[in-house]
């Protein structure tokens, strides 16, 4: 009976140490485990880079608003220190533009009212080249004369419709004068047009180089970039870092 109690008390010591092995095993196990996910870095990182950059500009949109207004093409590039001389270059055309217009106007009036006081002209429906015309013939007899002589019987006025007589030279070229100011302010009218429509032009392509400086200038500024992360390694206090990355 003794033996056998004997043999029993080793049975469970023997049985007992092997659960304390295996219970020490498995902690050591977990615990090396641990320690070999904390000697491994866990991080999170989130890259920025250039969000806050505005976008790039559109040399159509330029060339539009250049055309609209000279100058206003530069101001969308952001340059409108140099798009201001077409602004005021336009205004200034503008105004030339409505000056010569209200004085041919003018002049236009004053050589009509002449032709029809001083000439006896009918001034219901005639056109331009009839006004030249007396400015240059004394009379519709001469005129007609000289479309005769040149065969050009198309050409000859109807004595009751288109009938005009200077009476003198002076008086004839008075009328000229009056006539030829009217002219020459249409004609320079004329100009200005071609001065508007060039100023846009000009404008407008300095404005695609604009656009296109400011969208190379663009992609060369600034990439900022963060990066945070969380470090926990054994025997040291866990910890975050935050890096910034700027590219030039």
């Amino acid at each position: 009976m003794q033996k056998i109690l004997v043999v029993l008390l080793i049975l469970s010591s023997v049985v007992f140490s092997q659960k304390d092995d295996l219970k020490n095993l498995f902690e050591l196990n977990q615990e090396i485990a641990l320690n070999n996910l904390n000697e491994e870095t866990l991080s999170f990182s989130h890259q920025l880079i250039g969000t806050e950059l505005p976008g790039k500009k559109n040399a159509g949109l330029a060339i539009l608003y250049s055309f609209l207004l000279p100058g206003m093409g530069e101001l969308y590039a952001e340059s409108y220190s140099s798009g201001m001389h077409y602004t005021i270059a336009d205004a200034a055309l503008w105004g030339t533009f409505t000056g010569f217009n209200l004085y041919g106007a003018w002049k236009k009036d004053n050589y009509m009212s002449f032709a029809e006081s001083r000439g006896g002209v009918n001034l219901y429906n005639k056109d331009e080249e009839y006004y030249a015309n007396i400015s240059i013939y004394q009379s519709i007899e001469d005129f007609n004369k000289a479309q005769e002589l040149q065969r050009n019987y198309n050409g000859v006025y109807n004595l009751n419709t288109h009938y005009w007589d200077w009476k003198n030279s002076d008086t004839r070229r008075e009328y000229r004068e009056m006539w030829s100011s009217s002219e020459q302010a249409y004609n320079n009218v004329r100009f200005v047009v071609g001065a508007l429509v060039l100023n846009r032009v000009i404008s407008a392509i300095n404005a695609v180089r604009l656009v296109s400086r400011y969208n190379k200038n663009l992609s060369s500024q600034n990439d900022v970039s963060f990066f945070i992360g969380y470090s926990s390694k054994p025997n040291m206090p866990s910890h975050y870092t935050v890096n910034f990355i700027t590219n030039f």
